[in-house]
């Protein structure tokens, strides 16, 4: 069986484990160094939808999973199922729940879906004019397109309000994703993410998370694609569990296919515990990264036969089983992430398939191989993976040997799961 897995980071890399199989010949686009251990890569860009569909087609491959929030909200999945590939993830028209913040809020609005209040703009002066009505900060700035999980300003003044309005709808720092805005309420509480499977019918989740997104130790600096994940959440318990399932993950899906957007694939739902319940922060459509990592290596089910209950929509056919205990995450960065960081550094402490014994399993968000060497390719470079019997158990050995791989001016949280 021939299976193509579109993308090139971390999260690529632990559904390319998942998946390896005697019997499965795995390819990936455009991949990276880790990966490469796993499958054949394939230089194409993810947002090349002919070139794509073109290898797809030519190699005969039996099933392509797109992973990557660009090419499912420029309809890669529509494109590859039209030239009779077998493809897992939403088309084009259900990936708009994460390709348009204002849409998605817009639908949490009508189908009464809880989430933060909220007012949509394009225009700078009439966003301004709003935000001179708030009395409490912080506030929530957002662009409402994609921006690589940073295009989110959390602002405590007005000043810092007024600059993020100004820097996205004037002077573009997010490109056409940063044409509408929403400004929303801050909500205060843990967060939680889960990511569940979905046919249009069934919703199936996995294991819940919590994502760490601040650059730095203590939650400071700016936001981040992610800097290191725990899972389970501790927060998440059987009674938060059972409001979400029945007032967000439910109605979520059923409102989708009331717009006639019937959502397939993986849905991740990023969730605030508020005073008042469970909340909506936002929703992927898609794997999160590098929360993907961690629920994957702790997924009993085989991610293949999920895959096919999902295409084929008898998803309640099936369980989707976690193992017991915890695992974490700690993702090794490039100094000056998730601003302007230098490239081409030699990382030490892997082993020539890109992996050290010391932990559970060495994701490659970030990296290139060159004359035997790892080098560093990326803001997120490695994700480092430890389980244990619980959260402390994982922590203390993930940070007990993560300075066994290193590069120069690499850097890492030190308290991805609270701290030690």
């Amino acid at each position: 069986m021939k299976i193509l897995v579109v993308g090139g980071g971390g999260r690529e890399h632990a559904i390319i484990k998942s998946l390896a199989a005697e019997g499965r010949q795995l390819f990936c686009a455009p991949g990276n160094a880790g990966i490469s251990n796993l499958a054949t890569c394939v230089d194409i860009k993810i947002n090349d939808i002919d070139g794509i569909v073109k290898f797809a087609t030519e190699e005969k491959i039996d099933l392509a999973l797109v992973s990557q929030d660009e090419p499912l909200v420029l309809g890669m999945v529509d494109a590859l199922q039209s030239a009779g590939i077998r493809t897992f993830g939403p088309n084009k028209a259900a990936a708009i729940i994460e390709g348009s913040k204002a849409f998605s809020k817009d639908l949490m609005k009508k189908y009464n879906i809880p989430t933060a209040a909220y007012e949509k703009f394009t225009d700078s002066a009439a966003a301004i004019e709003y935000i001179k009505t708030q009395n409490s900060y912080p506030t929530v700035i957002k662009a409402s397109g994609l921006a690589l999980g940073k295009g989110v300003i959390i602002a405590q003044t007005f000043e810092e309000a007024k600059e993020a309005v100004v820097e996205m709808l004037e002077i573009g720092k997010f490109g056409d994703s940063g044409k509408e805005i929403v400004i929303e309420e801050f909500l205060t509480g843990p967060e939680v993410s889960v990511l569940a499977f979905t046919d249009g019918h069934c919703v199936r989740p996995m294991i819940s998370s919590k994502d760490h997104k601040r650059a730095f130790d203590n939650d400071e600096g700016l936001n981040t694609g992610g800097m290191g994940v725990i899972a389970p959440n501790p927060f998440y318990t059987d009674e938060v569990e059972k409001i979400a399932y029945e007032t967000i993950l439910i109605p979520t899906i059923e409102a989708m296919n009331a717009e006639g957007r019937t959502f397939k694939g993986v849905l991740y739902y990023g969730l605030m515990i508020t005073d008042k319940g469970p909340k909506v922060i936002e929703y992927n459509c898609r794997f999160g990264d590098p929360e993907a990592q961690v629920c994957l290596s702790l997924l009993k089910t085989d991610l293949l036969e999920i895959v096919d209950a999902v295409i084929d929509e008898r998803l309640s056919e099936i369980e989707v089983k976690s193992e017991d205990g915890a695992a974490i995450i700690v993702m090794m960065c490039s100094g000056g992430y998730p601003e302007s960081y230098e490239k081409g550094k030699e990382i030490t402490g892997l082993d020539e398939n890109g992996q050290n014994d010391a932990f559970h399993y060495v994701f490659h968000s970030g990296t290139v191989k060159k004359d035997g060497r790892y080098l560093s390719n990326g803001g997120r470079v490695l994700g480092l993976v430890a389980k244990g019997k619980d959260i402390a158990d994982a922590q203390n050995s993930i940070y007990s040997n993560i300075d066994k791989v290193s590069f120069e001016k690499s850097f890492y949280r030190h308290d991805i799961g609270g701290k030690r």
